[in-house]
């Protein structure tokens, strides 16, 4: 059996470990996303150009509404992190 302090610091250093990765995550799919609603607002202007202006409107909503939810995953992640690093102190 883990001494009790040994078993606090591998409980710290997994939370750590997951809320970093969550962090990462979080990036790479907000990246992804814009890059694939930009790359389809560039393909359907490319095809019509006469609506490049409304769609330029519409990548750039879709583009703010992913940033938002990234940063709410990013907020509740470091609330998570607060909490593990506040648990084992």
């Amino acid at each position: 059996m883990q001494a009790p302090v040994e078993a606090a610091n591998t409980f710290l250093s997994n939370g750590l470990l997951g809320a970093g990765v969550g962090a990462g995550l979080i990036v790479i799919g907000c990246g992804l996303g814009i890059g694939l609603i930009g790359g389809r607002a560039v393909e359907g202007m490319a095809r019509q150009p006469e609506m490049a202006g409304s769609i330029q409107t519409g990548a750039l909503i879709l583009a703010a509404l992913i940033e938002g939810v990234a940063l709410f995953g990013l907020v509740i992640m470091f609330l998570i992190q607060s909490q593990i690093i506040g648990f084992a102190s």
